[in-house]
């Protein structure tokens, strides 16, 4: 990932960046669809996006202006959408210590609430939420066709509504693992896995590393 970006291409497919980092727009616009839902990105505005995250991007055609900022891998946040009063500063400061660019962003941004245009992105946003969303049943109670589902989800976010629920839920498990001392199975329990097994499979297959690894991991940092 460059740290500056001046993109022109129509779009990006979707992919996965193994560390944290913040998007800052210095010009133009730009749509995200991602895991973490639909954004609609302005000049002045910021992304924060946690590690593995997977999102595409769709560009106008009069292109766009990037600052990406790598973030610590400790560092605590919430990620999502927010806006930055004073772009320039971040900037000023980014070209000689990304570092102190990256704690001055955490603590200016405020993460807003996402606007849900239609209902794919509602339905994003309400598997976000709760990664143990019965899709049928969601579907049901709004008069969706389970074809129409899952073939107008995949059109915005170019992934099936199941799947987004599958790394939601692992997303959830993840940060469980990290952030709690709650035991494995109980976390695999709480984010509506078949059993530990299952969570652990699909941890590794998001992340390259296992929950005991991580599980490992944070608690050296914590000493």
């Amino acid at each position: 990932m460059r740290k500056w970006q001046t993109i022109r291409t129509s779009a990006l497919g979707r992919h996965v960046h193994k560390h944290a980092y913040a998007a800052l727009v210095l010009s133009g616009c730009y749509e995200e669809a991602g895991d973490l839902g639909c954004l609609r990105v302005y000049a002045g505005d910021v992304v924060l996006h946690d590690a593995f995250e997977a999102h595409l991007d769709r560009f106008p055609a009069s292109g766009t202006k990037i600052l990406n900022i790598s973030l610590p891998a400790r560092s605590t946040f919430h990620p999502g959408l927010g806006r930055i009063d004073d772009p320039d500063s971040i900037v000023r400061i980014a070209e000689n210590n990304e570092a102190e660019a990256a704690a001055l962003l955490l603590s200016l941004t405020e993460i807003q609430e996402p606007e849900c245009r239609d209902w794919p992105e509602e339905l994003a946003a309400a598997l976000m939420q709760c990664p143990s969303l019965n899709l049928s049943q969601w579907s049901e109670v709004r008069g969706i066709a389970p074809w129409t589902l899952s073939r107008g989800f995949a059109q915005v976010f170019d992934i099936s509504p199941s799947a987004f629920r599958a790394r939601s839920r692992t997303h959830h498990a993840w940060k469980a693992i990290q952030t709690t001392d709650t035991p494995l199975a109980r976390i695999a329990a709480h984010c509506c896995f078949a059993d530990q097994s299952h969570m652990t499979r699909s941890v590794k297959s998001v992340t390259g590393k296992c929950p005991g690894a991580w599980r490992m991991a944070a608690n050296r940092f914590k000493t």
